[in-house]
């Protein structure tokens, strides 16, 4: 990674990535990854892809008829951790397959048009000194992005302030501000802060307290001015619309690899529609630029640069969006020699 991403939970220096290829009988080759968060899990992550192709070889299945069909076969040891996410691969390059075959860009095979999604920079602006945070808010708003993401959850609420007011003057008019907690914070340490933090007119407060705390996230929402935006933990469509039955957030920011690739981003997109939600995306720029484009919410695209060294075309941002490529399914091809470079096995 080309910025060290401290965040209140640990920092993350490298981004272990595992490749999909799926290759089918009629010589398509559909193409995902997912982020392993650690090095360890892909060799984990990349037997249960192997599982999954097993139970699908040689059969003929439409994309929105995958997810159910695995689901079922899944469901004594669950649908969690990394079972999921390795369901979500394959189901983002079952679409993707789906789509080149009929040589459409996802966008248009799911139905939609190719449109500029705004986009924020996420790469860094992790917990360091506010010199290092001025210097850094520099350096990401260089790809002309339309805001930029800050991590917070330092020991004190001055500290938190002062990275704040570190970076905020670094960015051009028009440009918006997020803020990311990583959960690091209890319900009523969040309330202090949050209270502090609304006179800095950001964009959002994410992920302030433990993802799946509903009720102490409702009221966060219900009694701090900045919008609470929750969404990357999201463990498929149905947790996303417990936490909107709960009044949890203010926006939502599904992860596709945890909402249950294109399949429960779909779902996820349709929930949101319903109750009037904007949907942002969490992390996989690439894909998701293509599925924030059907999504009838359509807020923010956060951008990461994390697959780019290993792509043949990475995200184009220009005028601070993300452009949606005009290439067959969703636009990633690998780099091969990069590929062998950065191997891990």
């Amino acid at each position: 990674m080309k910025h060290v991403l401290g965040t209140s939970a640990a920092a993350v220096r490298a981004a272990p990535l595992l490749l999909i290829d799926l290759e089918t009988e009629e010589g398509v080759t559909g193409c995902s990854y997912l982020f392993c968060y650690m090095r360890g899990a892909a060799t984990a992550m990349a037997a249960m892809v192997a599982e999954l192709e097993r139970m699908v070889k040689g059969e003929r299945t439409p994309p929105a008829e995958l997810w159910p069909k695995l689901a079922k076969r899944f469901t004594l040891i669950g649908l969690q951790g990394i079972v999921r996410m390795a369901m979500a691969g394959f189901d983002v390059a079952w679409w993707d397959a789906h789509a080149r075959a009929a040589g459409k860009p996802l966008v248009e095979f799911l139905g939609g048009k190719r449109k500029a999604i705004r986009a924020y920079n996420s790469c860094g602006l992790g917990l360091m000194g506010t010199e290092a945070l001025a210097r850094e808010a520099d350096e990401l708003l260089e790809g002309g992005f339309s805001g930029v993401k800050l991590r917070l959850g330092y020991p004190t609420l001055e500290e938190d302030i002062a990275a704040v007011k570190a970076v905020r003057p670094r960015l051009p008019k028009g440009v918006s501000l997020m803020v990311d907690y990583n959960q690091a914070l209890s319900v009523d340490e969040a309330l202090r802060r949050g209270r502090a933090l609304d006179e800095h007119g950001l964009a959002w407060i994410e992920e302030p307290i433990r993802h799946d705390d509903y009720r102490g996230a409702a009221r966060l929402a219900r009694e701090l001015a900045t919008p609470i935006q929750i969404g990357e933990n999201f463990s498929q469509p149905f947790a996303l619309e417990e936490a909107i039955a709960a009044k949890a957030c203010d926006l939502v920011m599904p992860d596709l690899e945890r909402i249950g690739g294109v399949t429960g981003w779909l779902r996820a997109a349709g929930i949101a529609r319903d109750a009037g939600m904007k949907m942002s995306s969490h992390l996989f720029p690439e894909v998701s630029s293509h599925l924030l484009a059907v999504t009838p919410t359509c807020d923010w695209l956060e951008y990461v640069d994390w697959a780019a060294p290993v792509l043949q075309q990475p995200v184009v941002i220009v005028d601070g969006n993300a452009q949606v490529p005009d290439r067959p399914g969703n636009g990633m091809e690998w780099d091969a020699r990069a590929v062998e470079r950065l191997r891990l096995q």
